[in-house]
């Protein structure tokens, strides 16, 4: 290859990488010259007044969200589990609706003697719509097969139906509002013993003092729960909720035992 080959292509790979000038002789300042051309620029063109600010509207306040009294009146309208399905679909006094992907309702038997109670549903449970389906569903499945359970002979729901942005715990609001259509899904399924996944289902479903105590205080034990819209006390016992179990090994043996007592009243279950 001779030499004004070899010039061409060193001069079309330099064009290829955007260097479209040659050196010049002397060094040019480029700053300076954007600086003239401005203030040349600003020079010849008069200012111009800068306008008054219009005065901000106000903002028209938004609709107040339906408190816990109207989503209990609202509850207690509803004399069937499809109603009260398609209640909860609609209702907007939660904001938590309106991040999540779709309502997660509930899953299992409507005849169950035996409800589960859970915290709030996760991001695999927004996708598909039904509780405790990712890892710590995979983990409940397991530890109800131990009792010879399974989704068809239990109810599985949520203290909260949709799921908190980046899977945080639902804040006590949140609870409170939802509350009665989880109150009103107990009356209607009148199972005969609740099972509180976790220290947030706990604390929404127990009265004071004991839902300001922790998870392993109140763990194991079985409580008499009054539940508005159901005519009797229903059996309640607090346990470790699955997510826990899987990133805390060790309080498996203790879930175990928990597991042992739901068996033992099972026993006494017509």
């Amino acid at each position: 290859m001779d030499s004004l080959e070899l010039l061409r292509l060193q001069i079309a790979l330099q064009i290829e990488w955007g260097a479209d000038e040659i050196l010049l002789d002397a060094p040019q300042n480029r700053l300076a010259v954007k600086t003239t051309q401005a203030g040349n620029l600003a020079t010849a063109v008069s200012p111009t007044p800068t306008p008054a600010k219009a005065a901000a509207r106000p903002k028209s306040p938004s609709p107040s969200l339906a408190g816990p009294a109207e989503a209990a009146r609202i509850a207690a309208a509803c004399g069937t589990l499809e109603a009260l399905k398609t209640a909860v679909a609609s209702f907007a006094g939660c904001a938590l609706s309106e991040t999540a992907t779709q309502l997660v309702f509930a899953d299992g038997a409507e005849n169950a003697k035996i409800m589960l109670v859970g915290e709030a549903p996760g991001a695999e449970e927004d996708r598909a719509g039904r509780p405790f389906v990712g890892p710590a569903g995979q983990l409940l499945d397991k530890m109800l097969a131990s009792v010879r359970l399974d989704r068809t002979l239990v109810r599985i729901v949520n203290v909260v139906p949709w799921r908190p942005p980046g899977n945080r715990a639902p804040t006590e609001s949140e609870i409170a509002v939802c509350l009665p259509f989880l109150h009103r899904h107990i009356a209607l399924i009148k199972p005969e013993c609740l099972v509180l996944l976790g220290a947030t289902a706990a604390k929404a479903m127990l009265p004071a003092p004991d839902r300001n105590s922790g998870i392993r205080r109140l763990r194991g034990h079985w409580r008499a729960l009054e539940i508005p819209f159901s005519e009797a006390n229903i059996p309640a016992l607090p346990t470790y909720h699955p997510a826990y179990l899987l990133r805390t090994p060790s309080a498996k043996r203790e879930a175990w035992l928990d597991l042992i007592a739901l068996a033992d009243r099972m026993k006494t279950m017509v």
